[in-house]
C-alpha cells in the first residue's frame, strides 16, 4: 500500500470528492490542502491585512499555528481546521474567503509555510492529500500521484450546481469567468504553479462519476 497518495487538479475537477471517498475506502486520513489556504485567508481577512501586501502575508504565514484534525465520529471525512487554536472550518466556504484565497495562496512565503505543515502531516503515512501542488512540490516522492482535470464547461456546471445547493445565485456565466480567472492565477504563479507531475496518472473526469474516478485510482493502488 502506498504511504501517501497525491491528488491534484484545478477548481471543480472533482479532487476533493474523489479524495474523500478514496481515503474512506482505504482507511487513510484525508488532508484537503485547499482548506488550509482558505484558513490562512480567513485569518488575513480577520486581521484586516492588505491582500496585495506580500510582506504582511509572509509574516502571517510564518507565525500561524495550524492543525488539521479528523471530523466527528458521524462524519469523519469532514476534517476540521484550527488556526491558532480556533476552529474556522465553518467559515472556509464563505464568499469573501473564496474571492480572496487566490491572492493569499500565490504568495511564495505563504506556500512555503503551508508546505512545511503539509509535509509534517504526511510524514505519519496513510494519507490522501488533495491540492494543486501536492505531486509536484509537497510530496514529489509520493508513490502514487493522480491529476484530475475536466473542461471549463463541465467544471463550471459542477461549481454552479454546488453554489445553487448552497443558496447562492451567481449565473453560470459568472461562475465560468471566476474559474477562468482562478485557473490563470493558479497556473501562472511563479511559485508552485498548477500542473501535473511528470509521473502523475492524468484522468479527464468530464464523463466520469466520482466512483469511476476512485475505481481508476484504486486500479493503480
Amino acid at each position: 500500500m502506498p504511504a501517501s497518495i497525491a491528488i491534484d487538479g484545478p477548481v471543480a475537477s472533482g479532487k476533493s470528492a474523489v479524495g474523500s471517498r478514496l481515503a474512506r475506502h482505504l482507511g487513510y486520513r484525508l488532508v484537503d490542502t485547499g482548506m488550509m489556504y482558505r484558513a490562512i485567508t480567513c485569518l488575513a481577512l480577520d486581521k484586516g491585512l492588505d491582500l496585495h501586501d506580500e510582506a504582511a502575508l509572509a509574516a502571517l504565514g510564518a507565525s500561524v499555528n495550524m492543525e488539521v484534525t479528523p471530523g466527528p465520529a458521524d462524519d469523519p471525512d469532514a476534517s476540521r481546521v484550527l488556526v491558532n487554536g480556533t476552529d474556522v472550518t465553518n467559515r472556509l466556504r464563505s464568499p469573501d474567503v473564496g474571492d480572496a484565497v487566490s491572492l493569499v495562496s500565490r504568495v511564495p512565503a505563504v506556500r512555503k509555510a503551508m508546505v512545511a505543515i503539509q509535509r509534517d502531516i504526511a510524514s505519519d503515512g496513510s494519507v490522501v492529500m488533495v491540492g494543486r501542488d501536492i505531486g509536484t512540490v509537497v510530496l514529489p516522492d509520493a508513490p502514487l500521484k493522480a491529476y484530475l482535470d475536466a473542461s471549463v464547461e463541465e467544471r463550471s456546471r459542477r461549481r454552479h450546481a454546488e453554489l445553487q445547493a448552497a443558496g447562492r445565485t451567481e449565473s453560470i456565466e459568472d461562475v465560468r469567468e471566476q474559474l477562468a480567472l482562478r485557473d490563470e492565477i493558479d497556473s501562472q504563479r511563479d511559485t508552485s504553479p498548477l500542473r501535473p507531475a511528470d509521473d502523475a496518472l492524468v484522468i479527464q473526469t468530464d464523463n466520469m462519476t466520482i466512483q469511476n474516478v476512485v475505481d481508476r485510482i484504486l486500479e493503480e493502488v
